[in-house]
């Protein structure tokens, strides 16, 4: 199999120098030649006049070129490094085609333009995942991946050592730079230290030692133990990452007892985390679901479904078929005791030697995390660790409704007929949130909202420095370490996070390259055309969770395919005279198959986020994590895209998709009798 993966990696470095040495084709914008002539962009079609667009690489905002005889001025300096452009043409047909090419000045003063094949922007993210899942090394792979954009990105300038040098000094110098200047990636970075070094301390002073102890009372064995964790992942539903750090760490030294291997923890936290996240009606999540939703059903013609954007989220939960299977699984796989496929191969480790972790090798072993045993005559007492962790989550609750209460007064003010409340408090901006939820807003629906304005990342840092602080002011305020070992402890927590931030880090780099290389913009176009309303769903399923999969992002997922899929999904129903009721079921569907095939290619995807957490939190080998989850991710994947499929064909609706739910977990516990077998 190893031989496979490298024979495809050889091909596509074929490929590359290729393209890169002899495959200049001529760069064309549909029928049109394009050249570079000093800083004019030129067409070599004599009388042609019209509006290209240009998607520059570093430019938020595509860039519109009005051609007048042939030509028109490009709009910005091209210097020897170059410029990589995405053309859009909208043809008679009315569909759009692109053209990406780099254009780049010559020592000599003239131009160099080379058209880009866009299937390269697959490239980058195939190589850092193939490398990743072969060699079981992440950093290097994702390097590598990065290394492979940059060097498309910078034209193929494989003729030239200097910039194929370069290149390779890109990584750092762009695109890790560019992802820690990101504000939210900092907020994650910072959540993140500040959360391990609150665990740190709360291991020292006995608290989560104390945990263990109390929660032994429920936690009787393995299963009880994994329901445990199943039930804290549910019910911790605000936020995925939140979710994520606070269940790993908490529940990873009772899970040790009982001989349940990292990867099994690593799962269930992976795997009740943005699930839960996806289909609760008050998440972190909501504003964004809520803000496509509405902007993409704007623009459609001839809809009127008397629906607020949060009654269409809520209606289309029924098709959320992936979330709430996954979330049944792995019931199915804790009460049966069984499990398949490389987990069960973990879980047989765990079992019968005692080894949670993997190795490496079998001569090597696994890092061991720093030593976070209670220090010599610490207290075992419980609410040394569960305060502190309560605080996280008080205060995020907290932070999402203030900053959530800010936002909307924003919104309020800002309306065409402004509406000034008193003030900027909770008690005068809630009874005048019925000017943005409208008149008939339930409860529920004004809480979505308010969460949805929210600020996530803000409040995430208010709950963690919050956390450590109480830590640290419990443990010295009882004497349990001076002041300065609390510190140092703190440090070490730090220092346990930074592996996992390490290739955090590097997967939000990958994700730039993707997104300059407009990877989700050729994948969505190369599979956008396909026919039959009652196929959309599958079609969608298999495209966003392809695009998922490759940029290691469900958000980015939505926030490209919700405005594509709700209009197509749509216009189909509208020229082919499906009835009315059954476009709406298509198009809940279409609404909730978006979402929740994110979920699936983020659950399959080594460069996710929250993959990478999930590892982190639970202090498992991310690459065993990957291996051991993908096959169950599939199995549900798999069920979902059918149930999802066979509901629009039979007709959509709560009683359809029930029954369809039902069978479904019939078929999901027999697959774990059939091919599933108990540990040890």
């Amino acid at each position: 199999m190893r031989n496979h993966y490298l024979r495809f990696l050889l091909f596509l470095i074929c490929t590359l120098v290729y393209n890169s040495v002899i495959g200049q084709t001529p760069v064309s914008l549909t029928d049109y030649q394009l050249r570079m002539e000093k800083d004019v962009l030129i067409f070599n079609a004599p009388g042609v006049n019209g509006t290209a667009t240009i998607n520059i690489s570093g430019n938020d905002d595509p860039v519109s070129l009005n051609f007048i005889n042939g030509q028109a001025t490009f709009p910005y300096p091209v210097d020897q490094k170059g410029k990589l452009l995405l053309l859009t043409h909208q043809n008679n047909a009315g569909k759009k085609q692109y053209k990406m090419v780099h254009v780049a000045k010559k020592s000599n003063g003239t131009h160099r333009v080379r058209h880009i094949p866009m299937w390269l922007s697959v490239v980058p993210p195939l190589i850092a995942i193939l490398l990743a899942l072969v060699f079981k090394e992440v950093v290097v792979s994702l390097f590598i991946g990065i290394w492979a954009g940059a060097f498309v990105a910078g034209g193929l300038r494989i003729e030239s050592l200097y910039y194929f040098v370069v290149s390779i000094f890109e990584v750092v110098e762009k695109y890790v730079v560019k992802a820690l200047a990101d504000s939210s990636h900092i907020s994650i970075i910072v959540f993140s230290l500040m959360i391990g070094g609150m665990v740190a301390i709360i291991s020292r002073n006995g608290g989560m030692a104390g945990v263990v102890q109390s929660l032994s009372r429920y936690a009787k064995d393995a299963k009880s133990t994994q329901f445990i964790t199943w039930l804290l992942g549910v019910a911790i539903f605000f936020d995925d990452y939140a979710n994520t750090l606070i269940v790993g760490n908490t529940m990873r030294s009772v899970t040790d007892k009982f001989k349940i291997s990292r990867e099994k923890l690593a799962y269930i936290v992976d795997s009740t985390a943005a699930p839960v996240s996806a289909i609760a009606f008050i998440t972190t999540w909501i504003g964004a679901e809520l803000s496509y939703i509405a902007d993409a059903t704007a623009t459609l013609q001839g809809f009127d479904a008397g629906m607020t954007p949060y009654a269409l989220f809520v209606s289309s939960l029924r098709y959320s078929f992936y979330p709430i299977l996954t979330l049944i699984f792995i019931l199915i796989l804790i009460f049966t005791r069984r499990d398949y496929g490389p987990m069960l191969k973990a879980e047989n480790r765990a079992r019968t030697t005692g080894q949670v972790s993997s190795a490496r090798n079998e001569d090597e072993d696994e890092p061991d995390m720093e030593d976070l045993s209670p220090v010599k005559g610490a207290p075992l007492k419980w609410y040394n660790a569960a305060i502190p962790v309560f605080v996280v989550i008080l205060l995020t609750i907290f932070g999402l409704i203030d900053t959530g209460i800010a936002s909307v007064y924003g919104e309020l003010t800002s309306l065409e007929n402004p509406v000034i409340p008193a003030s900027e408090s909770w008690g005068a901006v809630w009874p005048l949130m019925y000017h943005l939820s409208g008149e008939d807003a339930s409860f529920f629906m004004r809480v979505g909202k308010l969460i949805g304005s929210s600020d996530s990342y803000v409040a995430l840092l208010w709950a963690s420095f919050g956390g450590l602080l109480v830590a640290i002011l419990l443990t010295v305020g009882q004497k349990i370490m001076k002041l300065v070992d609390t510190m140092h402890n703190m440090t070490v927590g730090f220092k346990t996070m930074l592996p996992a931030l390490i290739i955090l880090t590097l997967a939000w780099s990958l994700a730039i390259t993707t997104e300059e290389l407009h990877t989700a913009t050729y994948i969505t176009n190369l599979l956008q055309d396909s026919l039959s309303p009652y196929w959309m769903p599958a079609i969608i399923f298999v495209l966003a969770a392809f695009i998922a999969f490759s940029t290691g992002s469900s958000w980015s997922t939505m926030a490209i395919l919700y405005p594509i899929a709700i209009p197509t999904t749509w216009a189909i129903c509208q020229t082919q005279g499906i009835d009315p009721d059954i476009s709406m079921e298509i198009l809940l569907n279409v609404i909730a198959t978006v979402l929740a095939a994110s979920v699936v290619g983020d659950h399959c995807s080594p460069i996710s986020d929250t993959t990478i957490l999930s590892s982190l939190a639970s202090d498992c080998n991310h690459i065993d994590h990957v291996r051991t989850q993908l096959p169950y991710a599939l199995t549900v994947g798999t069920t979902s895209l059918i149930a999802g499929s066979l509901a629009t064909f039979f007709g959509g609706g709560i009683l359809i998709c029930l029954l369809l739910l039902v069978v479904s977990v019939v078929i999901l516990f027999g697959i774990v009798r059939r091919f599933g077998k108990v540990a040890g």
